[in-house]
C-alpha cells in the first residue's frame, strides 16, 4: 500500500471519528432540546427525540455556515494543523463526553472540541498557533450564552405572567402545552444549526490540510454538510437519558409555561450566536435559561447545589479536553 493510499485511508479513518463524535454530539445534548418538553409532560420521550432530530436536520437549510468558517480557520493557525492534530483533538472531546454523560453532567461538547482542538495544537506548536481572537470570542460565550438564556428566560416567564394574570392556571396549562412544541422546535432548529457546524468545520480543517481540498475553498463538500446534520440528528433520536433527569427536573421543576420560556429564550440566544459564527454551547445556554425561568418563580425553587456542579463542569471542560488531546496528539504516533 503507497503513502497516497495509506493517507487516503487514515483520513476517512478520522472522519469517521469525527462522524462519530458529531453522532455522541447530538446523544450527549439531546437533553438540551428535549429535557423541558419531557418534564413538563408535552411530549413523551419517544416523540420528544424524534420531534428534535426531525428539526435538528431541517436546519441544514436555514443556517449559514459561519460556525463552521469559525472552527475551521477562527481557532488555531490551519497551517499547524495535520491528521495527528485531529486525532489528538476528537479523542480529547469524546472522552470529556463519555465521562460527563456517565456521571449525568451537562457538559459543553463544543466546548470539549475546542478544548481538544487546543491542546493537540499546544502540543504541537504551542502557544503561538492559536488564534486567541477567536478562541476569546468564544470562551467569553461561556459566560455571555448562560446570562443571556437567563435574561431571555425570565424576562419571558414575566411578560407571560403579566400577559395572562387574569386565566386560569388549567387555561394556561393548555395553551402552553401547545406553544411548547413551537418552542422545543425552534430550540431543536439552534440547536442543529450551531453544534453540527462544528464538525463541518473540523472535517473541513483536516480536508485542507490533508490535501484533500484547496485551502481557498470557501466551503466544504456538500456531503460533509449532510452526514454532519443527519449524524447529530441520529445522535439526538437515540437521546442522553441520563442528562434529561439533571435537565429536567433537578435543576427546577418545569410547568409547560416555564418550558415554553425556557426554550424560547434559549433559542433566540442560539439563532443570534448561529448568525455571528460563534460556537456557543447548547448546554449553557439552556441551563441559564431554565434557571432564569426558575428564579421568576421563587429562587428557592431552583437547585443551585446542582446548577453550581453544572458550572464547575462547564469551567473543566476546556482545560480537561485539551489535556487528554495532548496526550493523544503525541500518542498518535505510535498509531499512524
Amino acid at each position: 500500500m503507497d503513502a497516497v493510499q495509506v493517507s487516503f485511508w487514515v483520513v476517512a479513518l478520522l472522519v469517521v471519528l469525527a462522524v462519530l463524535f458529531d453522532f455522541m454530539n447530538g446523544f450527549h445534548d439531546a437533553a438540551n432540546s428535549i429535557a423541558t418538553v419531557v418534564s413538563t409532560g408535552v411530549l413523551k420521550p419517544q416523540q420528544a427525540v424524534m420531534f428534535a432530530a426531525f428539526f435538528n436536520i431541517v436546519a441544514i437549510s436555514i443556517f449559514h455556515l459561519q460556525v463552521a468558517k469559525t472552527i475551521g480557520k477562527g481557532i488555531v493557525d490551519p497551517g499547524v494543523v495535520d491528521h495527528h492534530v485531529i486525532f489528538g483533538a476528537l479523542i480529547g472531546a469524546i472522552a470529556w463526553n463519555v465521562i460527563t454523560w456517565w456521571y449525568g453532567i451537562p457538559s459543553s461538547s463544543s466546548h470539549a472540541l475546542i478544548g481538544g482542538i487546543c491542546g493537540s495544537v499546544l502540543a504541537k506548536a504551542g502557544f503561538g498557533a492559536l488564534q486567541m481572537g477567536g478562541i476569546l470570542k468564544t470562551v467569553a460565550f461561556i459566560f455571555v450564552s448562560p446570562l443571556l438564556g437567563f435574561l431571555l428566560g425570565s424576562l419571558m416567564m414575566v411578560m407571560v405572567a403579566w400577559l395572562f394574570r387574569r386565566s386560569s392556571p388549567v387555561r394556561v396549562d393548555n395553551w402552553f402545552r401547545r406553544l411548547q412544541l413551537v418552542s422545543a422546535g425552534l430550540y431543536s432548529l439552534g440547536h442543529g444549526g450551531n453544534d453540527a457546524q462544528k464538525t463541518i468545520g473540523l472535517i473541513w480543517m483536516l480536508l485542507v490540510a490533508s490535501g484533500f481540498l484547496s485551502a481557498e475553498a470557501v466551503a466544504p463538500p456538500n456531503w460533509v454538510i449532510f452526514v454532519c446534520y443527519v449524524a447529530i440528528g441520529m445522535g439526538t433520536m437515540f437521546g442522553g437519558w441520563r442528562i434529561v433527569r439533571t435537565m429536567g427536573q433537578k435543576i427546577t421543576k418545569l410547568k409547560p409555561v416555564g418550558g415554553f420560556c425556557a426554550e424560547t429564550g434559549g433559542a433566540i440566544t442560539l439563532f443570534l450566536a448561529t448568525s455571528l459564527g460563534i460556537p456557543v454551547s447548547t448546554t449553557h445556554t439552556i441551563t441559564g435559561a431554565i434557571v432564569g425561568v426558575g428564579s421568576v418563580q421563587r429562587a428557592s425553587s431552583v437547585r443551585w447545589g446542582v446548577a453550581g456542579n453544572i458550572i464547575w463542569a462547564w469551567i473543566f471542560t476546556i482545560p480537561a479536553a485539551a489535556l487528554v488531546a495532548g496526550i493523544f496528539y503525541w500518542l498518535g504516533f505510535m498509531l499512524f
